[in-house]
């Protein structure tokens, strides 16, 4: 039986990486996201056949509801609705943060994800499909700088969890994997240097949107009686502690 995967966030990272394991693993997948370019080297690559390209922002609602009407039929039948898209603006304290970086990432993050979950679930229950939603170690372990990026994630984390809940007895599948570290383009956007994305990882050996994409398939392919409620995943030079104190000069 031929599996399709609805993957957001497709043209880098770790939702690029998803597309080709899973298409590798014998799915076909309908890519979505903003760079046209990187959609059509993708199907290019792997072959229409096994790759449909839907360019639109996640944000743009209308753009989504088109591209679902039109999905070609072999595409249609979604069993695994990848919820990877997602960003981060900033690394500033919440009292110098920008409130149009801040809408971004909910709109994101938060706001498009529950839209296309909620538009792909009628077809995800018909199938007994399942539901990966990319969260983050962000919304269990908070940083500095984090504020709505971690308060987003941390929603992601918590929307899949109760998704669970709600399909109980629906044969659906949900996932929250919520990566520490992985090195891919995300870190660059957010920080808008190369210096200081460099700097990030020199030395720590982080994961890569390779490592994230096998555990997604890993996943996907759990006969369909096992479901992983949640999967955490760090690299080992990296961990959670760092409880800190603020002394008085005085």
């Amino acid at each position: 039986m031929n599996r399709t995967a609805f993957v957001t966030g497709a043209t880098s990272g770790i939702g690029e990486a998803t597309v080709r394991t899973l298409v590798a693993s014998g799915w076909r997948c309908v890519a979505t996201g903003r760079r046209q370019e990187r959609l059509d080297a993708l199907v290019a690559e792997l072959g229409a056949d096994k790759v449909h390209a839907a360019c639109f922002d996640v944000r743009d609602t209308a753009a989504l509801d088109e591209a679902i009407a039109n999905l070609p039929a072999d595409f249609a039948g979604i069993d695994l609705l990848v919820n990877n898209a997602g960003l981060a603006r900033g690394l500033e304290p919440a009292q110098q943060a920008s409130l149009d970086d801040w809408q971004t990432m909910i709109d994101t993050n938060v706001t498009a994800m529950v839209v296309l979950t909620r538009k792909l679930l009628p077809v995800l229950i018909e199938r007994k499909g399942a539901i990966i939603a990319l969260g983050s170690v962000a919304g269990s372990y908070i940083y500095p700088g984090g504020n709505v990026y971690a308060g987003s994630k941390a929603f992601v984390n918590h929307f899949t969890l109760a998704l669970r809940a709600d399909l109980h007895g629906t044969g659906v599948r949900v996932t929250s994997i919520e990566p520490g570290m992985v090195e891919t383009e995300f870190t660059l956007v957010r920080t808008g240097s190369q210096q200081a994305s460099d700097d990030l990882y020199r030395g720590s050996d982080p994961m890569t949107g390779q490592d994230i994409a096998d555990t997604i398939r890993w996943v996907a392919e759990l006969p369909p009686h096992l479901n992983i409620n949640r999967l955490e995943l760090m690299p080992v030079n990296q961990d959670f502690a760092g409880f800190r104190v603020a002394r008085n000069q005085d």
